[in-house]
């Protein structure tokens, strides 16, 4: 039997906790769509975040409240978690966004 080789995920700044504050519901649907992506697989709701930085991604979670994750795949780290929030508005804030760009500029 063949052991499935999990990508690691690497939290950058307080994201980590961030999620680990959501609700049950939200924090485990947050773990599924992470999971998804470290078996080599798409999140269910994602969708590309350009004004992030090139090959970013949000996945779109929508249980209790509306909740993103900032994300980008890299070969050798694994899945870098620049941002987790609760969005409260249609648009992503400015401030999400800019944080995103800071964690994923620093990490370069």
């Amino acid at each position: 039997m063949m052991k499935l080789r999990l990508k690691p995920i690497v939290w950058l700044g307080n994201s980590k906790d961030v999620v680990r504050d959501w609700p049950l519901a939200t924090k485990k649907r947050a773990g599924e769509e992470l999971y998804r992506l470290q078996i080599g697989s798409e999140p269910l709701h994602w969708r590309g975040m350009k004004s992030v930085g090139r090959g970013v991604r949000e996945i779109k979670i929508s249980e209790g409240g509306e909740h993103r994750v900032f994300y980008v795949m890299r070969r050798d780290e694994g899945i870098l978690v620049l941002h987790a929030f609760e969005k409260k508005t249609q648009r992503t804030a400015k401030s999400d966004i800019n944080l995103g760009k800071q964690r994923l500029k620093l990490w370069k």
